[in-house]
Parts: C-alpha cells; structure tokens; sequence
C-alpha cells in the first residue's frame, strides 16, 4: 500500500498539467491584444479551438504514451471606454471543453473522457501612452505610431471541479497575470511584444476523499513568467496577417508543501493568425500554432476559428 501511495504522490505532482486550461493559460498567442478601438466599441466573439497532442512530463512520472485530444469553443464579449483621458476594454470569456486524454500508467492503457464549463475568465486594459480615448469620428483620423498598455487577466474558479477527481475542467483556484504592452505601427507592419507573469492561489483540495487519499490535500504552483511577439501586416482595413511567438517560464507544482522541481516549464509556441473582414459589422479570425519546444506539460498542435460581430453603443 505503501508503494500504491507513493506512486500516485508523483502523479498528483504533475496532474495539473493534465488539466488543459493550466497549460493553455500560459500558451496564449493574442495580436494586436492593445491596439486601441473607438470609444464604446462593442464585440462578441465565437471561438472554437481544436488542440491535439502529447503531455510530457519530463521523467517526473511513470507514464508515457499521454495524449489529449481538446474541442474547446469560447464565447467572448469586449467593450470599450474611457479611463481618465485613455483608451480602456475590459473583455469576459466563457469557455466549454470536451476532451479525451490517453496515457499509459505503468504499461496499464488508460483513458478518460471529460466535458464541461471551464473556468471563467476576465480582462481590463488601459493604454498608457499613445492610445488616447477617441469617439469614431476622431478614431478615423487617428494613426498609430507607439503604444504601451498594462492589462491584468483574472480566472475565476468557476469551472467544472470534483475534487475526488485526478482530471478536472476546472482548476479551483484563482489565477493573476499583469501584463505590459508594446505596440508599434510603420506603414502596414505592426510589432507587438508583451511580458507578463501568471500567479496563482492554492487549490485547497486536490485529488482528495477518495480511495487514493481519504483526507485533504493542497496543491500549490509558483509563478510562471510570459512573453509574447507578434509581427503583423494589413494587407487592407481590417484584412490582416501576423507571425506569432512565445516564450514561458517556471510554474514548479508542490503538493502539501513539498515541490517537485522536475515540474518547471521551459517552453514557446510559434504560429499564424489571420483576420477577414465580411461586411461592417462581422469578421472572421483564423489561426494556427505548434509547439516550437515545449518541455514540460502540452504540446499541443491547434487550430482554431471564430466570428466576431462588433458595433458602436447600441446593437443596430
């Protein structure tokens, strides 16, 4: 029994690396994630993003083989005001998951199939220097040179979670990242360059009352740091292509206190984003990224689609 234990106290060292959304948090490619719109734009987006790959875990754990396959659509809103004389948004994101993760445990095949709602999570921004708060009818005379903005990105606990449970949508905790921003334009070509850093709180009850562990246990996560680079080109208004890139840091899981190094994350995704215009209120948005070495947790291929519908003020 003494064994059984110990084993399974090296996965639930890495088993929040199972869980998509930790992962996915830190692989973020957004472009053009502070570039300004006129004051009291509005947009709700549509995403469906498709993610298939492996979980590595470096060694860590006896188990090998681990894939997951992720169908993850997104509902979005954003909105747009003014803060003291700059150019603020706050968006929300709602995300629902279905996946299907395999892995061999000790040469023993083993599978699961999870779907539900997945944490929440929230964002405000506001430009510092270069992004004034213009109304539309100043917006269209208005032409970007720098930019530099500060966001923070909340994720509430909000998602999926049964704490007897090894894999989970939700991730009951709450996680920060403040962000600074960098954008500039010259002629067509855009660069954007973001740092950030993820912080997280203790999830007060991991993996526990069950047959493995009848009593309660806390998982814990140091901060993992974010940059991210885009280089962007307007084919025409609102028609545009970007190369995109990251880079994340950190992130070693403890579990009641006691850290396993080997769960530190050296990782980057590169990949493409493309924006198409349809008429003047609707937009769709493409995208296609890959894991350019990832050390530890997903390395995921995806893909994914979306629509936006945007507006002034009021729908019309």
């Amino acid at each position: 029994m003494a064994s059984k234990r110990s084993f399974f106290r090296l996965v639930l060292w890495v088993a929040a690396l199972i869980s998509p959304l930790y992962s996915l948090n830190a692989q973020d490619l957004a472009p053009r994630a502070y570039v300004i719109t006129p004051l009291r734009s509005n947009a709700i987006t549509m995403t469906y993003a498709f993610n298939d790959g492996s979980l590595l875990f470096d060694g860590a754990v006896p188990i090998t083989g681990a894939t997951a396959r992720l169908s993850l659509p997104v509902f979005s809103y954003y909105h747009s005001f003014n803060f003291f004389g700059r150019s603020a948004n706050v968006a929300a994101f709602v995300p629902y998951g279905v996946g299907h993760f395999r892995g061999r445990v000790l040469g023993a095949e083993t599978y699961a199939y999870r779907s539900g709602l997945l944490d929440t999570a929230y964002r405000l921004s506001v430009n510092l220097k270069g992004g004034p708060a213009l109304p539309l009818q100043d917006f269209r005379k208005w032409h970007q040179k720098k930019i530099i903005g500060v966001s923070l990105r909340v994720v509430a606990p909000t998602g999926q979670y049964d704490p007897t449970k090894l894999i989970n949508w939700g991730s009951n905790r709450w996680a920060f990242k403040p962000e600074l921003g960098y954008s500039e334009r010259w002629g067509n070509w855009i660069f954007d360059l973001y740092g950030g850093v993820w912080f997280f709180t203790k999830n007060p009850e991991f993996f526990s009352r069950n047959a493995y562990y009848p009593g309660i246990q806390v998982q814990t996560q140091k901060p993992i740091g974010a940059i991210e680079g885009h280089l962007s080109y307007d084919v025409k208004p609102r028609l545009w292509i970007s190369l995109d890139g990251n880079f994340w840091y950190g992130g070693r899981t403890s579990l009641n206190g006691v850290e396993n190094p080997l769960t530190r994350q050296t990782s980057s995704r590169m990949g493409l984003t493309g924006s198409v215009p349809l008429n003047r209120h609707q937009s769709l948005k493409f995208s296609y990224s890959f894991g350019a070495y990832i050390s530890f947790g997903g390395d995921y291929l995806n893909l994914s689609a979306a629509w936006q519908y945007s507006w002034f003020g009021r729908p019309n």
